[in-house]
């Protein structure tokens, strides 16, 4: 199974330092959530562990340098949902979810049968077949979610970074949307996700990386990270934490006065 591995990784945007001396060694068949307050280092971390911002330290998938891999063989181990995406050209729904195979097709090759059949299980796990059709800069912000999450699964790397998946979902599809990202995991995937919801993350991840300044302040499983000392340092909410039983919850009651 794919390994991720992260040594002393820094990353400044201009003079600012964003991501502060991570460190963490991931490993296929977990989903892993990075959880912490806005402006906390979250995505930037993200997009580091893909090479899309430049950082130092070392980040390798499967020992490998990513800063020195070539970016297609890159985009097959990786794939990355990005936040907030806008789509700008009138393509189908299953032309854009096809763009998900870009990594596997040479310069001016057309998609071969087993790119067609990845394009059709990717619509198909991310709900989004009967859409087809449909132009996708036509569909509700849910849709284009989960549209773009079929793109991101039909490269079927074994690699999935998610960055914040859930936003503009309602709950069902929510509860889908984190359903299928235990499932890649559990199926042998390494799939990381920058989540806020605190609840969801407590129910589905097998890990947590709780980020505060650019820094892990706390990493392991949701009962150990997702305490309410912790979320009291972090966010500065006093919160009602339940995780022992079957349906494990948080619920914020208010600011904190420490």
């Amino acid at each position: 199974m794919v390994t991720l591995t992260l040594d002393h990784v820094d990353v400044r945007l201009g003079r600012r330092p964003v991501v502060r001396d991570v460190s963490a060694a991931l490993a296929g068949g977990t989903l892993t959530g990075i959880v912490g307050p806005n402006g906390a280092g979250k995505s930037t971390l993200a997009r580091a562990l893909l090479a899309l911002v430049p950082s130092t330290g070392r980040i390798r998938i499967d020992g490998a340098d990513v800063a020195a891999m070539p970016r297609a063989t890159l985009a097959r181990c990786a794939a990355y949902l990005p936040q907030g995406q806008t789509l700008h050209w009138p393509l189908t729904v299953e032309r854009l979810v096809g763009l998900g195979r870009l990594p596997h097709l040479g310069p001016m090759s057309r998609p071969g049968a087993a790119d067609l059949a990845a394009i059709e299980r990717a619509m198909t796990r991310a709900g989004v077949l009967d859409l087809r059709d449909r132009d996708a800069t036509h569909v509700s912000g849910g849709e284009r979610a989960r549209i773009l999450l079929a793109r991101a699964l039909a490269v079927e790397a074994p690699m999935l970074v998610a960055d914040e998946p859930l936003a503009s979902l309602d709950p069902g599809h929510q509860i889908d949307v984190m359903d299928l990202l235990r499932g890649e995991a559990h199926g042998g995937g390494l799939v990381i996700a920058v989540l806020h919801d605190l609840t969801m993350a407590a129910r589905y991840c097998d890990r947590l990386l709780l980020i505060d300044k650019g820094a892990i302040v706390a990493d392991g499983p949701p009962a150990a990270v997702l305490t309410r000392a912790n979320l009291r340092a972090v966010y500065g909410i006093e919160a009602e934490v339940d995780l022992g039983g079957a349906w494990p919850t948080i619920t914020a009651l208010g600011r904190s006065r420490e």
